[in-house]
C-alpha cells in the first residue's frame, strides 16, 4: 500500500517517497493520531482496523495529552489505558526536554 501524497508531509525526517504504511503501521497510525486532517484520518481508518489504531493509541508515548484525549473521546476508550495519559508518563516528557 501507498500512503497518499498528502499524508507525507507528516513524515519530514525521512524520504517520503520510501515510506510504507505496511511495513511501518504504528509510525504511520501515530502521526496521523497526533497531525491528521480529516482526509487523513479518512485514509487511516480505511486502510487500518480499528483494533490496530486503538492498539497503537493505547501504547504511543509519542502523543499529546490534547490529541490522546480528542482520540479517547472519538473511540470511547477508558483513560486509564492510554499510555501517554497516565500520570506518571506526562511529567517525563517535560524531564527529558524541559524547554
Amino acid at each position: 500500500m501507498k500512503a497518499p501524497r498528502n499524508v507525507k508531509k507528516y513524515f519530514w525526517e525521512i524520504d517520503a517517497k520510501k515510506l510504507n504504511p505496511d511495513k511501518y503501521p504504528e509510525y504511520v497510525i501515530a502521526r496521523i493520531l497526533e497531525y491528521g486532517d480529516r482526509e487523513d484520518v479518512a485514509w487511516m481508518l480505511k486502510h487500518y482496523s480499528r483494533n490496530q489504531i486503538i492498539k497503537i493509541l493505547e501504547n504511543s508515548r509519542n502523543l499529546s495529552q490534547k490529541s490522546a484525549n480528542y482520540w479517547v473521546e472519538y473511540f470511547d476508550l477508558p483513560r486509564r489505558k492510554i499510555l501517554c495519559l497516565q500520570k506518571q508518563f506526562r511529567g517525563l516528557s517535560r524531564a527529558i526536554w524541559n524547554y
